[in-house]
């Protein structure tokens, strides 16, 4: 069971990690970069994107997070990694919050987006890019927060448990 538990905690902290690396990037470098793009550029490369992202390596993190902190936890509950339990639910809760405004915000927000349809044939681009872009980089800048708070304290976790465990 303690391997079980490490292995566990390490990919919940790894595959949080890498969800709050690719919020952060969204929110200090790539919607910052496209909010000087045309209405067309910034339709047409939010599409794609969304495309883009929804394959197995982001699928992997944004769900594995989840399932290894969820396992993590209940783990620690069992074995001996309970002094590092409320750092892991803490972590838990807060990717947990990532998660719901991803599902709730985001992705209706992405679903709506695509659903406009080519942006070559979009009437009022300007008015797309209006109802989407505002929310989405407000929603994402704090899913990117929670999601990086998350990783700190499954990183802290894994600190306390070590301690706890002589490894």
């Amino acid at each position: 069971m303690r391997v079980a538990q490490q292995v566990s905690l390490i990919a919940a902290t790894i595959t949080s990690g890498l969800m709050a690396g690719l919020f952060a990037a969204f929110a200090y470098a790539v919607m910052p970069a496209l909010r000087s793009a045309d209405d067309q550029t910034f339709v047409d490369t939010m599409q794609r994107i969304n495309v883009a992202i929804v394959n197995g390596w982001f699928m992997l993190s944004f769900l594995g997070a989840l399932v290894f902190a969820a396992l993590s936890a209940l783990l620690a509950w069992r074995g001996d990694g309970r002094p590092a339990l409320p750092w892991i639910i803490v972590g838990l809760t807060l990717y947990l919050a990532m998660f719901v405004i991803t599902t709730a915000v985001n992705v209706p927000l992405n679903d709506k987006l695509a659903s406009a349809g080519d942006p070559g044939h979009i009437a009022d681009l300007a008015a797309v890019r209006e109802h989407f872009e505002s929310s989405w980089v407000t929603w994402n800048i704090v899913r990117a927060l929670a999601s990086t708070a998350a990783f700190g304290c499954l990183s802290w976790a894994l600190v306390v448990y070590g301690r706890a465990t002589g490894g």
